[in-house]
């Protein structure tokens, strides 16, 4: 790759400036669709780079970049996307940069997202000789939270009239070691969704059952129900998770209660069998109605799609990072990411950026935990990594 030293001397021209950028985002760490104080930081950086910019999503920021590459076609974008918001989490990794927002922490390596796009997005506004095309810079509020950023940001239509080659975005992966990257072709992370149900039956005394309509057996059978569901998915639709995370049936030793609550959420990677596995639901719970005399009101709280990463375009940036670093084939993951939205409409990739110190260093901790601390030495590399990308793909 003829410019990849170009790029690396550019980078570390950047250095010292994308570190303390790091710092100030990860100590002040900001809420789902809270992100204005973050948003002013990252605004702030593109102003000194001299990036066009503006608000979206309300909390959001886009800038664009033009190539002037001789030949260039600026009708051709490249997205590339960082989400910006943090967890309600006490930090607890006594980090001299640690979070000064109390309960709140960038336990998901967004500070680190939104730093290696600030880092891109630099580096090829300095190269725009380079650039054959409009690169978008998308930094994304609310990933954390449904409806998800991302659906946000789409509504607002704001690459109409561009031809979109790719979307390109990733996340921190505490299990890769710095200098690593990882790819999965096709359906990568899962559709993911929320289950609310309420049986409502009549409660009463526990000793008089003749007097009530007890909601705790058809709430039991429904968790079970609900379990038996993925043995039934049909071959090749991936991995089916339906989990039960949360039960109230406030009664006591004596009272039985008027309601049961149960809450929970469904993983899919295949979009005909989520719907019909919806279907399935609703017919489980009417048939517990008409067996025990009760009510039973279910909501599916619709979250993110599946994130499928083009073949085309992981072949093509497995290539591209190859050059760059080590790239390591990875396998589906039923977690979620609103980046599905953006593979949904265009062309996506979606990589894994190591942030791990590896076996001898020190520990990095696990995503969404109190002691989460990426290594920072995975900034220079996921940089380079996006801004060749940007350029190549």
């Amino acid at each position: 790759m003829d410019n990849l030293q170009q790029i690396k001397d550019v980078v570390a021209e950047l250095h010292e400036g994308l570190l303390a950028t790091y710092c100030d985002l990860h100590a002040h760490p900001e809420l789902s669709f809270r992100e204005w104080g973050s948003a002013e930081r990252i605004a702030a950086r593109l102003e000194q780079e001299g990036i066009a910019h503006q608000t979206i999503a309300t909390t959001g920021v886009i800038a664009k970049i033009e190539g002037t590459a001789e030949g260039a076609d600026l009708r051709r974008a490249v997205v590339l996307r960082a989400d910006i918001d943090a967890l309600p989490i006490e930090e607890a990794t006594g980090l001299p940069y640690a979070s000064t927002n109390r309960g709140v922490m960038h336990a998901c390596g967004h500070d680190l997202h939104a730093t290696i796009l600030l880092g891109a997005l630099a580096v090829l506004n300095r190269c725009r000789h380079l650039l054959g095309c409009t690169i978008f810079g998308l930094f994304q509020p609310g990933e954390e939270l449904n409806p998800g950023g991302a659906k946000l940001v789409l509504g607002e239509n704001p690459f109409e009239g561009y031809e979109v080659a790719a979307v390109v975005g990733n996340h921190a992966e505490p299990e890769l070691k710095v200098g690593t990257v990882g790819i999965c072709p096709g359906k990568y992370m899962a559709a993911c969704d929320e289950l609310h149900f309420t049986i409502r039956g009549r409660g009463g005394h526990a000793a008089l059952r003749a007097k009530i309509v007890d909601p705790i057996l058809p709430a039991a059978k429904l968790i079970e129900g609900l379990y038996e569901i993925p043995a039934s998915a049909p071959e090749g639709v991936g991995t089916t998770i339906i989990s039960i995370g949360r039960v109230v049936a406030d009664g006591a030793t004596n009272v039985v209660p008027d309601e049961v609550r149960l809450e929970g959420t469904m993983r899919t990677f295949d979009a005909p069998w989520r719907e019909q596995i919806m279907s399935q639901i609703t017919e489980l719970c009417r048939g517990l109605e008409e067996r025990y005399g009760v009510t039973v009101y279910n909501d599916f709280g619709e979250g993110y799609p599946a994130v499928y990463n083009n073949p085309e375009l992981a072949s093509r940036a497995s290539a591209l990072l190859a050059e760059v670093g080590e790239v390591v084939a990875l396998g589906t993951r039923p977690t979620g990411e609103d980046f599905g939205y953006y593979s949904q409409r265009y062309p996506s990739i979606f990589y894994r950026v190591g942030v791990g110190r590896g076996e001898e260093g020190t520990a990095v901790g696990a995503l969404h935990t109190a002691t989460f601390a990426p290594a920072t030495e995975a900034i220079d590399h996921g940089v380079v990594a996006m801004a060749v990308l940007a350029l190549h793909i």
